[in-house]
């Protein structure tokens, strides 16, 4: 297993230099994507434009800027600054990554627990109207665009703007740190709006696997010994749970692509706000660098998902 990791390790830093190529690339032939333009602003003089490609090293071939570029982030560990602010782009990042965290890091658990429930309640009572309304709300949840069911619970239970004022509004994160339970109840509507999609596939999924684990000659052997129905019960979720963590990996990307969305809605200072702004303004350092923190992130959760797939199915082995 330790094998393993340490191989699935070195595949995810070749990949994270394949992403880290890509964007530079990427970001230089773009019709606006000249760093010098962008960091002298609107009608630069000719001779500041100059200035700063020397200074920026941009009159060197492409070749040579890239190695410079990947030596930077994985040598220096350094990603860059912005065009604008001018401040690094690994300190704007880790300013912010905690709230990003915070709020990733509790839906997912949100999104786990919510739809593993649901999954398993609706498959132990197939048919029944609590069945048709949890999957019905699953359907419902999944086509609905997350900015637009954080706006509408904000209209409907934010305290400032809320036809039913009970949960803080947009605009009101705090720190863990600086008040525990503000902490919380901010960040109780953004957890339920970025969960909510994923959760709802997780239930589905599980109610669908779970079924036809449960009609299983085995399951059907089990009680036929007498086995307690909730030890059958166990060991159906255990045989059925394997498809959902494959999807987690998955998931973890759409995750923290609904994270920049639901900042915006809710005005989270975390990692998906700074992206969306310098999206909007060409800062490319600091995209560059958001993407590729998402790609760490996505790698490392799919190699837990291995680990925890090879725990549930004693047939997994990994060499």
């Amino acid at each position: 297993m330790i094998r393993y990791i340490i191989r699935r390790l070195l595949w995810g830093a070749v990949l994270l230099v394949i992403v880290a190529t890509l964007m530079f690339v990427l970001f230089r032939i773009l019709p606006t994507g000249n760093p010098a333009l962008l960091r002298a602003g609107r009608d630069p003089h000719p001779n500041l434009v100059k200035e700063i490609e020397r200074v920026l090293g941009l009159g060197k071939p492409l070749p040579v800027q890239l190695w410079d570029y990947l030596k930077e982030i994985f040598v220096h560990f350094q990603f860059g600054y912005s065009y604008y602010s001018q401040e690094s782009v690994r300190g704007l990042i880790g300013e912010r990554i905690s709230a990003t965290v915070s709020l990733a890091v509790g839906a997912a658990v949100l999104w786990i627990v919510a739809g593993l429930g649901v999954g398993v309640i609706s498959a132990l009572r197939r048919h029944s109207i609590m069945d048709r309304f949890a999957m019905g709300s699953a359907l419902f949840l999944i086509s609905a665009p997350e900015f637009w069911l954080g706006l509408g619970l904000l209209y409907l239970f934010a305290s400032d703007i809320g036809v039913i004022k009970v949960l803080p509004g947009a605009g009101t994160y705090v720190g863990l740190t600086s008040d525990p339970w503000k902490w919380f109840t901010s960040l109780i509507l953004p957890w339920i709006v970025l969960a909510s999609g994923s959760a709802a596939v997780f239930a589905r999924l599980m109610r669908g696997t779970l079924s036809e684990t449960m009609r299983e000659d085995y399951i059907r052997t089990a009680r036929a010994k007498g086995l307690r129905e909730k030890e059958v019960v166990r060991q159906g979720i255990r045989a059925a749970i394997n498809p959902i963590v494959t999807l987690f990996g998955i998931e973890v990307g759409v995750l923290l692509g609904g994270a920049i969305l639901v900042e915006v809605v809710f005005n989270i200072p975390g990692i998906g706000v700074e992206n969306y702004k310098a999206i909007q303004s060409s800062d490319f350092p600091v995209v560059q660098g958001t993407v590729l923190l998402a790609a760490i992130f996505i790698i490392l959760a799919n190699i837990v998902v291995d680990v925890v797939y090879a725990y549930l199915d004693p047939r997994v082995r990994y060499s």
